[in-house]
């Protein structure tokens, strides 16, 4: 009668339902290792590897990418192609941890990330750029898809059912956008310098460059 082995895998589980798989894996790992089975053994090294390195690329709260991701994707935008950077803030939102908490504040940025990511171009990515700030990198859309690009999101943030969230919450964004050829890192300093120009103008507004007239515009609700 053939012997039924029982594998790594059979003693520790297999079920999708596992918190952490990256645990998983070095566990899987460590008791092949104790097996003398090496070769197995690094196979789940390499895979609990991929996992963190892909981890480590998400913003953990919102799970949007983060500024390591972006940092990383912006200098390999191809500088003949143009690309738009729009900056996003969240308006006052000091004001949101203030007078309803962090854990609600923390359910208000999850709740904006995914408005902003809504619609997005197959090449385009969301990412966290920090506290309440997130960057939208629309690669290869012209300066008008753009801007229609940018204030969508914007009104998807301010006619969004927020008091479902909080009775009397309200949230709006402001976004700087930068359009055109070359560094992406380059579109990401234009954009910083135009969100400022729409929180000067009154907040809840799109701020960019119109290449006719070199000037700045805002879009409001």
């Amino acid at each position: 009668m053939a012997e039924v082995g029982v594998s790594a895998e059979d003693e520790l589980g297999t079920t999708e339902t596992a918190p952490d798989l990256l645990t998983l894996h070095e566990s899987i790992a460590d008791l092949f290792a104790t097996r003398g089975d090496w070769r197995r053994a690094y196979q789940h090294l390499r895979s609990a590897l991929d996992i963190a390195r892909a981890g480590s690329l998400r913003d953990p709260l919102t799970s949007s990418y983060n500024r390591r991701y972006l940092d990383q994707r912006l200098p390999g935008l191809p500088a003949s192609r143009s690309v738009a950077v729009a900056l996003v803030d969240l308006d006052r939102f000091k004001s949101v941890n203030d007078t309803y908490g962090h854990l609600l504040g923390d359910r208000v940025l999850c709740r904006v990330a995914d408005l902003l990511q809504e619609g997005l171009p197959p090449d385009a990515f969301c990412a966290r750029y920090g506290g309440e700030e997130f960057a939208l990198v629309l690669p290869g859309v012209d300066h008008r898809r753009a801007v229609r690009i940018a204030d969508a999101a914007r009104l998807r943030v301010a006619r969004h059912p927020w008091s479902e969230l909080q009775p009397g919450l309200r949230v709006t964004i402001s976004v700087g956008l930068a359009h055109g050829a070359g560094s992406g890192s380059r579109q990401l300093h234009h954009a910083d310098n135009l969100l400022y120009a729409a929180k000067r103008a009154g907040r809840n507004k799109v701020a960019f460059h119109d290449r006719e007239t070199a000037r700045v515009i805002t879009h409001s609700e």
